[in-house]
């Protein structure tokens, strides 16, 4: 299945946040928006980054101070994404060596258009396999 499929069910929204927003900020977000990660980007678009709540855990070791930190400073600039035409099978094996968790959805340009998660690639593959199971029974039970 591809990646455009999952988006299609899911939605392409994104949330995002600001290099200039604080983790407090950060924290208050991913809360809002229920979700595990933001793409740093200053115009919804551009990925400037990508930051996660185990970004907020590491900042927040170093103290209470750390909640007025810059998003900026604690984002991983290094993101890995995806066109729309990737291959469930492809981001997992991604997400298992790269050890990443979200992998944004980019269209030609390098745009942010989705993001997907280890989630929904896990509730993806086990769909396909339960279809599978279940054609096997069919045809079992059938012949």
């Amino acid at each position: 299945m591809q990646l455009s499929t999952i988006l299609s069910s899911k939605g392409d929204f994104v949330a995002t946040i600001n290099p200039e927003a604080t983790v407090a900020d950060l924290a208050r977000d991913l809360e809002r928006h229920k979700v595990g990660a933001l793409v740093v980007s200053t115009d919804g678009r551009t990925i400037l980054g990508i930051v996660s709540e185990r970004d907020v855990v590491r900042a927040v070791t170093s103290g209470p101070d750390a909640l007025h930190t810059r998003v900026s400073t604690i984002m991983t600039t290094r993101v890995f994404t995806a066109p729309p035409e990737a291959h469930v099978d492809e981001l997992m094996h991604v997400m298992t060596d790269k050890r990443v968790r979200h992998i944004p959805v980019t269209d030609s340009e390098g745009g942010l258009i989705g993001i997907v998660s280890i989630g929904d690639i896990v509730k993806t593959r086990l769909n396909e396999l339960e279809g599978e199971r279940a054609a096997l029974l069919e045809y079992i039970t059938s012949g």
